[in-house]
């Protein structure tokens, strides 16, 4: 396994990222891997090792590079409610600022760097999300139909938001087949929005999974959190790794 922070050139800037990926000389499916909103940290790392195990080129940007390199702002234990919202307010300008046309812009510029990259095999990459990550997931695969096989979110943002570029709305550009992992209990997808995801998909025939996590809440598969989640993590890799082995052809 080799593990090393890269570069990665955009119309904003560079934006450095996480890369995790098998060191045995072969070209391996290439995976996107997009952060919940605390941002690129070592439980992150964690996980991109963890996937690119499993024999995948993982990126893992930092998304927040516009205002310098990860970690950009110190994580606290944010295991009490009292650090959760200091944290929060701290951080709520930077998500504010990563408007949907600079998310746009930054995929582009990440799927150039992955496909580029010579120890990926050519073809559609895939992309997993987590939290606010999910939606970036989503907007990547919608806006890069032919360069996205794949895209998996977990106890996703909010998805369905009543705007017009509310993410959903996007269901007629996808090509990707898509993995929905739900908490149980989220304010960012209550069960409303949930149908009204489903049959946005449903009625353009996108292929997807969708499936709720019971005794989960927001922020289930991160370890560093009080959302963590033991079961939902371990049930997290057993719905991902065969849906990425099954869409990317990994093997």
């Amino acid at each position: 396994m080799r593990t090393t922070t890269v570069e990665i050139p955009t119309p904003d800037g560079t934006a450095d990222a996480f890369v995790a990926f098998p060191d045995d000389g072969a070209r391996h499916p290439g995976v996107l891997l997009y952060v919940d909103a605390i941002g690129l940290r070592p439980v992150i790392h964690e996980m991109a090792r963890k996937l690119a195990a499993e024999g995948y080129y993982v990126l893992a940007p930092n998304i927040f590079y516009r205002h310098g390199p990860a970690p950009v702002l110190d994580v606290p234990d944010l295991s009490s409610a009292e650090a959760r919202e200091a944290f929060f307010a701290r951080l709520m300008p930077l998500l504010d600022e990563l408007t949907v046309e600079r998310s746009a812009r930054d995929a582009d510029a990440y799927l150039d760097f992955l496909t580029a990259r010579p120890e990926v095999r050519p073809g559609p990459a895939g992309v997993v999300g987590y939290c606010m990550g999910a939606v970036l997931a989503v907007r990547a695969a919608a806006e890069s139909p032919d360069r996205v096989a794949a895209a998996a979110c977990f106890h996703p943002g909010p998805l369905v938001t009543g705007t017009p570029d509310s993410p959903h709305l996007l269901a007629p550009q996808l090509n990707a087949e898509l993995l929905f992992g739900l908490a149980e209990h989220d304010d960012s997808m209550p069960p409303e929005a949930v149908a009204e995801l489903h049959k946005a998909l449903g009625d353009v025939g996108v292929r997807y999974v969708s499936e709720v996590y019971p005794g989960t809440v927001h922020g289930f598969t991160m370890a560093d959190t009080a959302a963590f989640s033991p079961s939902g993590l371990q049930r997290h890799w057993e719905r991902l790794l065969p849906f990425f082995a099954r869409t990317l052809a990994t093997g």
